[in-house]
């Protein structure tokens, strides 16, 4: 079993910053690629950022150039740093990673439970 945990959601005015984490833990073989997606209410989920065990990553139009995407293989953990916050970056962030585990050792997608961005203007 594969379990993401996220932290460091929270309120900010806008303008400001955030730096989330998403830790995974469990039987894992390797983690492929890491990302997060945001859901805001009323919305559908949308990718924000992902990235690769080899380093590749991708952002949302909305997003390039004010948030970061990084990973610590060894921890495997992956961060979302986010500057310039805007109120309409407010959602639940969700990790996901893409992971071979004893549960799949092929590979699965794998989400966490989601923490809370508000940014208020």
């Amino acid at each position: 079993q594969v379990q993401l945990v996220e932290s460091g959601g929270g309120l900010v005015q806008a303008g400001g910053s955030l730096r989330l984490s998403c830790a995974a833990s469990g039987a894992i073989y390797m983690i492929n690629s890491m990302g997060w997606y945001r859901q805001a209410p009323g919305k559908q989920r949308e990718l924000v950022a992902a990235i690769t065990n080899g380093g590749s990553t991708n952002y949302a139009d909305s997003v390039r150039g004010r948030f970061t995407i990084s990973r610590d293989n060894a921890k495997n953990t992956v961060y979302l740093l986010m500057n310039s916050l805007k109120p309409e970056d407010t959602a639940v962030y969700y990790c996901n990673a893409d992971a071979n585990s004893d549960v799949s050792p092929y590979g699965m997608y794998y989400w966490g439970k989601g923490t809370l961005v508000t940014v208020s203007s």
